[in-house]
């Protein structure tokens, strides 16, 4: 949460929301944490205790058959245009295809212009979007996809 609040583009989650994402009885979720020395994918309930002092960033995604949803991705301010989140969705996708899924999904406020260009680099192209999706400012959600060979 430290570092997810160091971030003014990241989706802000509650305390209370990061509690249910790491849940057993929950939908089946993926967290991917980039660190100083390594990028690591864990099971969300192993990466609670992960240390945050190296940690340069993560991602959340939730599987739903035959389709992951991107639910959140983080870069430290620090570690940002150094293709962090590349690796981090380029794991995702590779996590994804072992689960023989088809797609990756996700939605973005449509004034992120560093995240639309960071998923447009990752292969993600824009599919649809949801008008007035986002509140505090009311702003469109523009969603994106990348199907999986």
């Amino acid at each position: 949460m430290n570092l997810e609040r160091q971030c003014a583009t990241a989706g802000h989650w509650t305390e209370e929301q990061y509690r249910q994402a790491f849940q057993r009885e929950g939908p089946n979720r993926l967290m991917i944490v980039s660190e100083a020395s390594s990028l690591v994918a864990s099971d969300v309930i192993g990466a609670v205790n992960a240390p945050s002092g190296g940690v340069l960033g993560f991602l959340i995604a939730r599987h739903l058959a035959p389709e992951w949803e991107l639910e959140n991705i983080v870069v430290a301010p620090a570690a940002q245009g150094k293709a962090i989140g590349r690796r981090l969705l380029d794991a995702l996708s590779a996590a994804a295809r072992e689960t023989n899924s088809t797609s990756v999904f996700l939605e973005v406020r449509e004034s992120n212009m560093a995240a639309r260009t960071l998923y447009e680099m990752a292969r993600f192209k824009q599919t649809g979007r949801r008008k007035s999706y986002y509140t505090d400012p009311a702003e469109d959600a523009i969603l994106y996809r990348r199907t999986l060979p």
